[in-house]
Order: C-alpha cells, then sequence, then structure tokens
C-alpha cells in the first residue's frame, strides 16, 4: 500500500515555498518549511504550519543543499514527503535517493530517472532511441579540443557548446570559427566545472534564431502521462528566457501535435512521474528538434495553469 502523505516539507523558499503551502493547504495537508538564517523575516517562513531553522552554520545557498540536515530535520518532524520546488536540490538524484532510503515520498521524478534526464547526452540517446529528431552533434563529452575542432568542422559553423549537466543557460558558448575553440573550449569546461561539478562538455550545430517551445507534462506512477499544450520561451538574454506566452501562435497546430506527441514518447520511454518539461528548437525550416527535458516544476508555469485551469502543482 503507498504511503498517505499527510505532512509535507518544502525544501525551497520564497515564491515556490508560499505556491506549494497553498496547493497543500487546497489539498488538506501540513505544511513544515525550512530558512536559513538570513531568511529568520522573509514572508515565506511565516505560511507554513511548522517552521525550522536549518544550517545554522551554513552559508544562505548551503542551508538549502544540505541533504542530510534536511533529511534528518524531515525524519524527526514526522513528515512523509518533500517537495523540492524548482532550483536547490529539485533536479538532485542524490537528493531523491536519500529521501527514498529514509521512506520519505520525494515530490518529483525517481532518482533513476533524474539520472537518466539531467545529463543532456544520455537525455538525447532516449529521445534518439524514441525516433524524436535531435540537433546534430557529439553523442559522448569531446576529449579535448583538437577533437572539437574537427567535430566543429563536420558540423560546419556555427556551433554551440554545452555542459552535459547544464541547465538555466550556464556553461553555453556561440562558437563562430575555428579561431574561437581553444578560448571556448576551455571556457565552457570550466564553468561547467564550477557551476555543476561535472566538466563534461558537447558540441552540436548551432541554430540561428530558432523558436524555442516546451511542451508541459503531468505524469501519474501508473503509466499514465498528459501534456498541457506549449509554452514559447523563444525571447531570451544570454540563454536566459526572459518572457514566456501561450499558446505558441506562429507555430502551426500541425507541429505543435507532433511536439506533444514526441514529450510523451519521451517521457513514457524514461518512465517519468510528476510534473515535467520537454524542450524543443524548431529552425527557420519548421524542422524541430529536441534540445532538454526539464525535471521539476518550472517558475513559468502559471501561465499554463491560466489556459488550463489546472493546477500543476
Amino acid at each position: 500500500m503507498p504511503k498517505e502523505i499527510k505532512k509535507v516539507l518544502i525544501a525551497n523558499r520564497g515564491e515556490i515555498a508560499i505556491r506549494i503551502f497553498r496547493a497543500c493547504y487546497d489539498l488538506g495537508l501540513k505544511t513544515v518549511a525550512i530558512y536559513s538564517k538570513e531568511d529568520i523575516y522573509n514572508l515565506f517562513r511565516t505560511k507554513a504550519d511548522e517552521s525550522y531553522l536549518i544550517g545554522e552554520n551554513l552559508s544562505p545557498l548551503g542551508a538549502y543543499l544540505d541533504i542530510d540536515g534536511i533529511i534528518d530535520l524531515a525524519k524527526r518532524k514526522n513528515v512523509d514527503a518533500i517537495h523540492p520546488g524548482y532550483g536547490f536540490l529539485s533536479e538532485n538524484a542524490d537528493f531523491a535517493r536519500a529521501c527514498e532510503a529514509a521512506g520519505i515520498k520525494f515530490i518529483g521524478p525517481p532518482s533513476e530517472v533524474l539520472d537518466k534526464m539531467g545529463d543532456k547526452l544520455a537525455a538525447k540517446e532516449i529521445a534518439i532511441s524514441c525516433g524524436v529528431p535531435t540537433i546534430p552533434g557529439s553523442g559522448e563529452p569531446l576529449r579535448d579540443v583538437q577533437d572539437a575542432l574537427e567535430r566543429a568542422e563536420s558540423y560546419g559553423y556555427p556551433v554551440i557548446l554545452k555542459a552535459a549537466a547544464g541547465g538555466g543557460g550556464r556553461g553555453m558558448r556561440r562558437v563562430g570559427c575555428s579561431e574561437e575553440i581553444e578560448d571556448a573550449f576551455r571556457l565552457v569546461r570550466s564553468e561547467a566545472k564550477k557551476a555543476f561539478g561535472n566538466d563534461d562538455i558537447f558540441m552540436e550545430k548551432f541554430l540561428e534564431n530558432p523558436k524555442h517551445i516546451e511542451v508541459q507534462i503531468l505524469a501519474d506512477e501508473y503509466g499514465n502521462i498528459v501534456h498541457l499544450h506549449e509554452r514559447d520561451c523563444s525571447l531570451q538574454r544570454r540563454y536566459q528566457k526572459v518572457v514566456e506566452f501561450t499558446p505558441a501562435f506562429s507555430v502551426p497546430q500541425q507541429i505543435r501535435d507532433k511536439l506533444y506527441a514526441d514529450a510523451i514518447k519521451i517521457a513514457k520511454a524514461v518512465g517519468y512521474v510528476n510534473a515535467g518539461t520537454v524542450e524543443f528548437l524548431l529552425d527557420k525550416t519548421g524542422k524541430y528538434y529536441f534540445m532538454e527535458m526539464n525535471t521539476r516544476i518550472q517558475v513559468e508555469h502559471p501561465i499554463t495553469e491560466s489556459i488550463t485551469g489546472i493546477d500543476i502543482v
């Protein structure tokens, strides 16, 4: 029998924590907030049924990344489930594994799914196995600068270097010619190591002025997966999304229908559970390519809620 959820700890802060508290309230669930010492006067701390200081001797960031401390607190306070929100530990497979080992429900995908989809190269292989188009590029980490040069010549410039464990626009650099390869290779590898603790990087053909379309999905634990249409997040600065809207009215409906089907295909192949987003790029000719999957609730989820009337949280 599945464990009944009565009390949920939110391993996050700010707006998303308040949003999850509200969803729990609507479901009749008790809530637990955690906060760093710097957040003692932050509004979100007062919105939960219980609230506890975490990581007293840690940095503000370290407090919300303290897996052992969060799990220990959850066990002491008889928490049944943990919701990670977005950012921090939301896509951390080790955190999901720690929850599973402690008998606490991780509100998100299983740890093995986070392992697979958290690595962009592994996710790309899953898409290929499903017959979903992917951007031409390397299927394994680049070995060295010479490897990068040879691949760039075969793909044709411009290309883009990406961190295999990257996300949020970090660890990415466009390369327009062979003279730029060496510096870009070292910069992206360094940033990947600092930001994600993994210096594996890979290369893809750079698509000029593509449309960036993401498909929101919801999946239960019985293999049922639905899409909640798409969001257009093409307006970006430094690979960071600035404005999103839905529907993506400039993309023909027949292409959108294909994106929905391929998003569900990938989610089914990996055994996805919970809310997630499958991201695609469309080139000028109308061809589309799988880019990555976000294995969490996203900042922009409210615009999908507003057109569907579905509480994604």
